[in-house]
């Protein structure tokens, strides 16, 4: 797919995890290999980066298929009045890495992030003498294994993290299910002019009003003109107690019929509505 046309005054984006990590892959994949990416601990530290002006982008991962949405980023992006640029549907694939010189039959604990832990839960079934470690990502399970020299260990992480610390990939593909892949978002601070020639896919994110049918009645804004939703999720309206917010992606634009007779219909049973961004679909 396209990269992203960054300003050519700032290459910088950020991500939530290590060097190596999976957001790095798709950072690099969406925005360029020579993109600079500064690693933060947290989701909200990261988009602090873009908030302050510290970074021209941020790559968040946003759901994945067997896990689910990641909730926190969603509320982040409403919170922040951010907007989504581009997206990437990553193929996770989980190896097994230690320090090189390290053999198979030495491991005895193998650290990740509990996430990777439990989709290779067939792995640890086979190999019941590992004992499966906790730890905060699973790029940085590789750093600090390498940096410690250990030689009874190995961590879980993808391909690209044993090359960035120069480890030994002893397995590869642990993951239980082969259709494991994450959704990332590209973020900007500020929304573009409009949307690009290539631009098909549409995020937004509305509350209905208290009216009876109103969710059916926002639903059939899209169904009466043959739209295709490809995801809707409620989640609590934080400081709004027992009212919730509904996130939407569909295929279309704001600025071209059909999208924008939807919109128009879906105003008149909602309370709120903003679009979270129009982008090119990752096929």
């Amino acid at each position: 797919m396209p990269g992203v046309n960054v300003p050519s005054t700032s290459h910088r984006v950020a991500i939530q995890g290590e060097h190596g990590s999976f957001s790095e892959e798709a950072a690099r994949r969406l925005l360029g290999r020579r993109v600079q990416v500064t690693c933060c601990a947290t989701f909200p530290e990261a988009f602090q980066q873009l908030r302050s002006g510290r970074a021209r982008r941020l790559v968040v991962p946003v759901e994945n298929t067997l896990a689910g949405s990641v909730h926190e980023n969603y509320d982040l992006l409403v919170e922040h009045g951010f907007h989504a640029e581009a997206e990437l549907d990553l193929r996770i694939r989980h190896a097994l890495i230690a320090p090189r010189g390290v053999r198979l039959d030495a491991v005895k604990f193998v650290y990740s992030h509990p996430v990777a832990l439990a989709q290779c839960r067939k792995f640890f079934a086979k190999h019941p003498r590992l004992k499966a470690v906790a730890d905060y990502d699973t790029a940085g399970s590789v750093k600090r294994i390498v940096a410690e020299g250990r030689r009874d260990a190995a961590a879980i992480a993808g391909p690209f993290a044993a090359a960035v610390y120069k480890a030994r990939i002893l397995l590869r593909n642990l993951e239980d299910h082969p259709g494991n892949f994450t959704r990332f978002l590209v973020i900007r601070r500020d929304r573009a002019a409009r949307p690009g020639p290539d631009c098909d896919k549409t995020s937004i994110v509305f509350a209905t009003k208290n009216i009876p049918g109103a969710l059916f009645r926002c639903l059939a804004a899209f169904a009466l003109r043959d739209i295709n939703l490809t995801k809707l999720e409620s989640r609590p309206w934080h400081g709004r107690p027992f009212e919730y917010l509904f996130y939407l992606d569909f295929i279309g634009r704001p600025d071209r019929a059909p999208g924008r007779a939807a919109l128009a219909q879906l105003g008149e049973y909602t309370s709120s509505v903003r679009i979270l961004g129009c982008y090119p679909r990752h096929r």
